[in-house]
């Protein structure tokens, strides 16, 4: 039986550079609790909560210290467990709808302390402002961002529409730091984006799964199909894509796999968790209407391919490459992914506050476990000609205190290195400039051209052994 999706949607989100998750919103049947609570145990929460009242050196809000607990006793499950308060509770609903009020900006943290500036969405108000991929921010309405929490200066250049913010940049080539007032408006988020990048074969990028992702991904095939009609290859690059909707991740996998193949499944204590979902329009659309994949070109489900992942795939992005390699649809390249295999239930409660809680783990069609392992490449290929970059130095989940524990297979922490290992990295990647995905000097692209075209692929110098699955040799 399939699963319901009823009032609500299965998302996975995340951080590139930390901790993905995978959520439902689903207003799941909740399993019986046994009669009885530990009365002596709430008894000393009541003890404390009396004498931190009482005694402690000023007074704490009543409200500051239920929450607290709250969200403490949630944390202490797991690194994917928590209490979202009502603000974090609606940013996580706003970037599974792909909109939000803010600046347009993807940011990074700089070795200095700053906020980099990856690149301005197409469109923002930042690009209009005049930002530029590679500017560092130094203050935002006069606040040094120097070890600021990344979340916390988020939270400042987010804000009500029309209302405007200062940001003071750094700029390469310019001897001050100067200052661009910006005027909050609503984002879009594109997360889907492609183009022709050799006669004859395509790059598709998805930033994160999204409600539109489908959709826009099945227009932005079909107009590559018009643009090369002789198409021969088609890479899809999940690089540093943290997750998103579940439905989207099916109806992507959908897009390319034989109809209703078996995408992901579910296991937990509760009975709706235990699911299995397949690559049907009941299982990905998220509305009434039309199936978005309905019309795309039959070529995208024999045409040769390569998913591309990194470090910073994450969750949805793992299903989908682990769905593509089981059905031997397409050949991993790049480098091991990061290994989120849980599934976090979102349960509404009262204030507009939520409780996000793992209750299933989730396995690829074949019945292997992501979690705390990830999605190994049949083809591993580094970042660069010589080295990872970055992906090296990147946590992975196994790597996280109190993480959940792969069932069914040995667990892959990142092995980062010692410290001076870890020095002469970012040491040599101060010298690149910022790697651009898609572009002329994306290596791990170049590989996944070769591998498509039949050439000889320059694998990881830590690869030991050839891959067992060499899919699409043409």
């Amino acid at each position: 039986m399939r699963p319901t999706f009823k009032n609500a949607a299965l998302v996975t989100l995340g951080a590139v550079l930390g901790v993905a998750v995978t959520m439902q919103f689903s207003a799941l049947a909740t399993k019986p609790v046994a009669d009885g609570m530990p009365i002596e145990n709430l008894h000393q929460l009541a003890a404390a909560y009396r004498l931190i009242k009482a005694d402690y050196v000023e007074p704490v809000e009543e409200r500051k210290l239920l929450t607290q607990a709250i969200s403490g006793m949630v944390a202490s499950l797991d690194p994917h467990s928590a209490f979202l308060d009502r603000n974090a509770y609606r940013e996580l609903r706003e970037g599974t709808e792909g909109k939000f009020v803010g600046l347009g900006i993807e940011i990074g943290q700089s070795d200095e302390g700053y906020i980099r500036i990856v690149a301005p969405i197409e469109g923002s108000p930042a690009e209009k402002a005049g930002i530029k991929a590679g500017d560092l921010i130094a203050r935002i309405d006069g606040a040094a961002v120097q070890d600021m929490p990344l979340d916390d200066a988020i939270k400042r250049m987010r804000g009500e529409p029309q209302t405007k913010v200062v940001l003071s940049i750094i700029r390469k080539g310019v001897d001050q730091p100067f200052d661009l007032t910006i005027v909050r408006d609503e984002i879009v988020q594109k997360s889907v984006k492609g183009r022709i990048v050799a006669p004859g074969y395509a790059w598709v990028r998805i930033s994160q799964f999204q409600e539109p992702t489908v959709p826009d991904l099945a227009r932005k095939l079909a107009a590559l199909a018009r643009e090369e009609p002789n198409l021969k290859g088609l890479v899809l690059d999940l690089r540093n894509d943290p997750g998103g909707l579940l439905q989207s991740a099916i109806g992507v996998s959908a897009a390319f796999l034989p109809k209703g193949a078996e995408i992901v499944s579910t296991n937990g204590q509760l009975e709706d968790s235990k699911a299995r979902f397949y690559g049907r329009p009941e299982y990905y659309m998220l509305s009434r209407g039309n199936d978005p994949l309905e019309g795309l070109p039959e070529l995208f489900k024999t045409i040769p391919m390569v998913v591309l992942v990194n470090t910073g795939s994450a969750s949805a992005s793992e299903i989908v490459a682990g769905a593509l390699q089981d059905q031997r649809r397409a050949a991993i390249v790049g480098s091991p992914t990061f290994g989120k295999g849980s599934v976090q239930t979102i349960r509404p409660l009262a204030g507009e506050t939520a409780v996000k809680l793992t209750t299933a783990r989730y396995y690829t069609p074949s019945g292997r476990s992501i979690q705390a392992r990830g999605i190994l490449p049949d083809f591993p290929v580094d970042e660069n000609a010589d080295d990872d970059g970055l992906n090296a130095l990147r946590m992975r989940e196994a790597d996280l205190q109190r993480h959940l524990t792969n069932d069914r297979d040995a667990e892959d922490a990142s092995g980062a290195g010692d410290l001076e290992e870890q020095m002469r990295i970012l040491a040599l990647e101060r010298k690149r400039k910022p790697l651009e995905f898609g572009s002329a000097d994306d290596f791990q692209l170049a590989q996944s051209l070769r591998h498509l075209q039949g050439l000889p692929v320059q694998l990881s110098k830590r690869a030991t052994h050839m891959p067992p699955i060499a899919q699409h040799k043409p």
